[in-house]
């Protein structure tokens, strides 16, 4: 029995070591993560230790030391237009794309300027040239954003857009050949 105890205490010390992480704090706020930032939009990224002062300054949850990610702007670039706060959304009832159509994606870079436009810097994925096309005029036309903001300032900011048509349909596998 004390064995078991034991190799139950382990395993529960060992799970708990390796579910910690640092406290994310971009520009002042604590955040869960920091996945969806695109690096573009980072200014400085500080990593403080797991010492007593961090503790001290951040609380408990700094015991795994402290990232702070200082961004480009203190408030980001938003898209809210007739009733659209999403621009994917808005990219999705814009383009039009029969249900006949084969299924396809296209993932862009978006950078939007400080006069609130919107324009495709870089084409990550497509897999319908025609879809890229459709996507890119939807883009090019879409009304402004209002820009992200540094000190009262608008500033430049990066977007990721996914764009994958007809929408609730997945795109199919794709074939691969295995060499043995």
């Amino acid at each position: 029995m004390r064995r078991l105890l034991l190799i139950v205490s382990l395993v529960c010390c060992a799970a708990t070591l390796v579910a910690r992480e640092p406290l994310y704090v971009v520009n002042g706020v604590v955040v869960a993560t920091i996945d969806n930032i695109p690096h573009e939009d980072i200014e400085s990224i500080d990593v403080l230790p797991a010492d007593d002062d961090t503790v001290l300054k951040w609380g408990v949850e700094a015991s795994e030391g402290v990232i702070l990610v200082t961004l480009k702007y203190d408030t980001p670039a938003r898209f809210v237009v007739d009733g659209y706060t999403n621009f994917t959304d808005y990219l999705l009832s814009h383009v039009r794309w029969d249900d006949s159509m084969p299924v396809a994606r296209v993932s862009l870079r978006v950078v939007v300027g400080e006069d609130g436009r919107a324009v495709v810097s870089e084409v990550l994925q497509s897999t319908s040239r025609q879809l890229l096309k459709r996507v890119e005029r939807a883009i090019a036309v879409a009304p402004v954003w209002r820009p992200a903001m540094r000190d009262g300032v608008a500033v430049g900011s990066t977007h990721l857009v996914n764009v994958q048509l007809p929408e609730g349909r997945k795109m199919p596998a794709e074939l691969g050949v295995i060499l043995l």
